[in-house]
């Protein structure tokens, strides 16, 4: 089974690298975005690559973009990436990649939070609020929300940690009206993913969005959209009040990574063969219980 770590086109003028995906330029207003098998945990990228990763990633944002657009358009042109690579770079972009707008990214991550879990359960418990929105006494750990909540975090360099923001700061970052314009649109993506993810028993406890501006200040949806890598899903036949669910999201490797000596700085551990395996499944398994789908 072969694995993409990193693309090496030469056909294209290569922008830059994300923690997942290589970004090239294709003319001077669409981006050719390649989503590779590399894993990111803690923000700091694993040294291996997970096998079929970067076509689940890219097959799942793609059904969600269909089915969501109705909300919020979204970055997608239509363009097949086969064709604005060279023959012998098709393999590199085959059933991983898309050939989006060139938007100009809002530098705010769009987190909704549905459930209490993660980082929102560990400042929970230490404060009352998550990311001072403050919530109700007495909740458990893994307890759905009584609404879903927005808990903004600004972008971080590469090799830096996101940085949870009040709704607040995120105003005073990019204005009071597209603050609430994107707030509004967060939490109607994920209550109409979370509704329809419940029929195919799959709870998705938290995601995050992330969003560009066209040339007329027209907002988009871009990146990637409720797939393994941004949201937490749970299956809820699994689902219990005050204990982790099992998750099909790369939840696995960072439990893993948990139970090492390690910083949470580069370098990673090296991750077992066992981990890869059962990491790749996983991120297969969601693929097919959420959309029905298994890969192209």
């Amino acid at each position: 089974m072969s694995t993409l770590y990193e693309s090496t086109l030469r056909s294209l003028p290569l922008l830059g690298r994300g923690k997942v995906r290589d970004n090239y330029a294709v003319g001077t207003d669409k981006l050719l975005i390649v989503t590779t098998d590399r894993l990111s945990a803690f923000d700091v990228i694993m040294g291996e690559p997970i096998p079929r990763k970067g076509q689940v990633l890219n097959q799942m944002a793609n059904f969600w973009f269909g089915k969501l657009e109705h909300v919020v358009p979204n970055h997608l042109t239509g363009v097949d990436p086969e064709t604005v690579v060279a023959p012998d770079e098709v393999e590199q972009v085959r059933g991983r990649a898309v050939v989006v707008k060139r938007l100009e990214p809002i530098l705010v991550e769009a987190v909704v939070r549905g459930y209490l879990a993660g980082s929102g359960w560990k400042d929970y418990q230490a404060t009352g609020a998550v990311c001072g929105v403050q919530l109700p006494p007495g909740l458990q750990n893994a307890q759905k929300l009584p609404e879903p909540i927005f808990t903004p975090a600004a972008k971080a360099e590469m090799g830096h940690h996101d940085e949870n923001i009040t709704y607040e700061e995120m105003e005073r970052r990019i204005g009071t009206e597209l603050s609430r314009t994107i707030k509004e649109t967060a939490i109607k993506l994920y209550k109409e993913a979370a509704d329809y993810a419940a029929t195919r028993g799959i709870i998705i406890a938290d995601t995050k969005f992330e969003f560009g501006l066209d040339n007329h200040g027209k907002l988009y949806l871009m990146d990637e959209a409720l797939t393994a890598d941004s949201s937490r899903f749970w299956p809820a036949d699994q689902y219990q009040v005050g204990s982790n669910p099992p998750s099909f999201d790369k939840q696995f490797v960072r439990d893993w990574l948990e139970t090492q000596d390690w910083k949470k700085e580069p370098p990673a551990p090296k991750l077992p063969g066992a981990v890869i395996e059962k990491t790749s499944a996983k991120y297969q398994e969601a693929l097919e219980r959420l959309t029905g789908q298994t890969l192209a």
